[in-house]
């Protein structure tokens, strides 16, 4: 069984990052397109990795969030965003912008989740296939 972290992202990239992560989202999330913003925070948390592979290496201390995002990378789907949704959600949280919206049809989702999504993703290009 994936474990869940414990930390937030400022224990890797540093509070002037994070902070400016912060603003940044605070700023661009109420009017912002789910399809602009998940991407925005799926490159965080590829920035958050690569920053986590150069201080901790491949084999990061469990329930730490380098260890969330190394494994996220490796599992299926469903655990991704099981390690990774509260890290997400904690960073929108900080940013004071909710995650989580209703489209105008009524149907409910989350940018957290999308932006997850996005992260396991992105290596993946639909034309290359």
């Amino acid at each position: 069984m994936v474990k869940k972290s414990k930390s937030s992202l400022k224990e890797i990239v540093g509070n002037k990052v994070y902070s400016i992560w912060v603003d940044m989202l605070h700023r661009l999330v109420p009017d912002g397109r789910t399809h602009r913003l998940a991407p925005t925070i799926a490159s965080m948390l590829q920035y958050a990795l690569d920053v986590a592979y150069e201080k901790y290496g491949n084999e990061p201390e469990e329930e730490t969030i380098a260890y969330s995002l190394l494994i996220a990378q490796e599992t299926d789907s469903a655990n991704a965003i099981k390690l990774l949704l509260p890290i997400v959600e904690e960073l929108c949280k900080d940013a004071h912008v909710k995650s989580k919206r209703r489209s105008v049809k009524g149907i409910d989702y989350s940018i957290a989740e999308a932006s997850i999504q996005e992260f396991i993703h992105w290596y993946e290009m639909p034309w290359e296939s």
